[in-house]
């Protein structure tokens, strides 16, 4: 599916306006009262599921099609060396290092 220029804004607009609305629902309906134990269950869950489904969209989706690439490999070496309490930055930069030396010797 390709957008226009025009298109493209008005589903930015569209879906910013939708956030706002349900941002500002939750206190309107919600008022001074506690939430149910099971609707802070499912609040607290969702941030941490919403950023992994884009991190694993943006590292392996290309285009249409799922992929493996070199930002899968960066991401991964990444994720390795923080499993080993390597320093963030550290991590960080050893997959900047090791993606552009994949993307360098495939193509």
């Amino acid at each position: 599916m390709n957008l226009t220029g025009v298109q493209g804004w008005l589903l930015i607009a569209a879906l910013t306006v939708m956030a706002a609305t349900t941002k500002a629902l939750g206190p309107a309906i919600v008022g001074g009262r506690a939430l149910p134990r099971w609707a802070s269950g499912v609040i607290a869950v969702t941030a941490p599921a919403l950023l992994s489904a884009l991190v694993v969209t943006s590292v392996l989706a290309d285009g249409q099609q799922w992929a493996v690439g070199a930002q899968t490999v960066g991401v991964a070496v990444a994720a390795l060396l923080l499993l080993c309490r390597v320093p963030l930055l550290l991590a960080s930069l050893a997959a900047v290092l090791v993606t552009a030396g994949v993307r360098a010797l495939s193509g």
